[in-house]
């Protein structure tokens, strides 16, 4: 999911893979705000979908952050389901649907597109990517050809993160 165009042509690409009913993701979130407020636009953050099978609700939950996408509110979709994971635990589709209504976005939308399937290209794409890349689990973090994995530990990932930023964008300033 990509609801950001870059303002920058040479903005940083910053994957950031997840998974919506993760808790580590909901935990990573306070990283993704303080990378955006840091970099604004010269960060272009992009979600990329990495459901688990161990969370029955996840697959649903990435078809409707793209949905969220469609009806321009991704990110903010995305931050107002990962705030609420237990929720969506218990309330699976119905919640998702939910949320959308209390952004404003077409509830009924939401609804359809979760029994249309419409979105599920989009999430097997990204979840066969991953594989291919080795991603194993939420989150995961793709940024200048590295891959910092915080489905273990998150610790130090943002300074890492910034490390690899700041020095992808000196050499852009240069080249």
């Amino acid at each position: 999911m990509n609801d950001s165009s870059p303002a920058h042509a040479d903005a940083v690409v910053l994957d950031v893979w997840c998974e919506l009913q993760c808790p580590d993701c909901r935990t990573a979130l306070d990283d993704v705000r303080a990378l955006r407020a840091r970099y604004g636009d010269r960060l272009e953050l992009r979600l990329r979908h990495f459901p688990l099978e161990k969370h029955k609700h996840s697959f649903a939950a990435a078809q409707a952050a793209e949905e969220a996408l469609a009806q321009g509110q991704g990110w903010p979709y995305v931050e107002a389901v990962l705030g609420r994971v237990e929720e969506l635990d218990r309330g699976g589709e119905p919640f998702l649907v939910e949320v959308a209504s209390e952004l404003g976005l077409d509830a009924e939308e939401f609804d359809t597109a979760l029994i249309d399937g419409r979105h599920i290209l989009i999430v097997d794409a990204d979840q066969a990517e991953g594989k291919a890349i080795g991603v194993t689990g939420t989150p995961t973090y793709v940024i200048g050809g590295e891959r910092l994995d915080g489905g273990k530990s998150q610790e130090g990932l943002r300074e890492r993160i910034e490390e690899i930023a700041d020095r992808l964008l000196d050499a852009g300033e240069q080249g």
